[in-house]
């Protein structure tokens, strides 16, 4: 499984990156979980508010930090 975190760094895409791992990790989910901070590729998948967050490439969320509860129901 996917989880990619489209943004450029800033704290709210930090905060979905550290909600991101620990649904992961509280379902026990092997997941990769890749940054992607390339503006042209962000824009490229039509999200023009960041953070997004894809799961297997579909994206899940826009311009919101989800909770962790959120990103485990995607996951499951």
């Amino acid at each position: 499984m996917k989880i990619e975190i489209l943004g450029t760094g800033c704290p709210k895409c930090k905060a979905a990156t550290a909600n991101a791992e620990a649904a992961a990790a509280q379902l026990g989910v092997a997941a990769e979980i890749v940054k992607v901070q390339d503006l042209a590729e962000i824009a490229s998948r039509g999200v023009m508010m960041t953070p997004a967050v894809a799961i297997d490439g579909e994206i899940k969320a826009v311009g919101k930090v989800p909770t962790v509860d959120e990103i485990k129901s995607w996951l499951a």
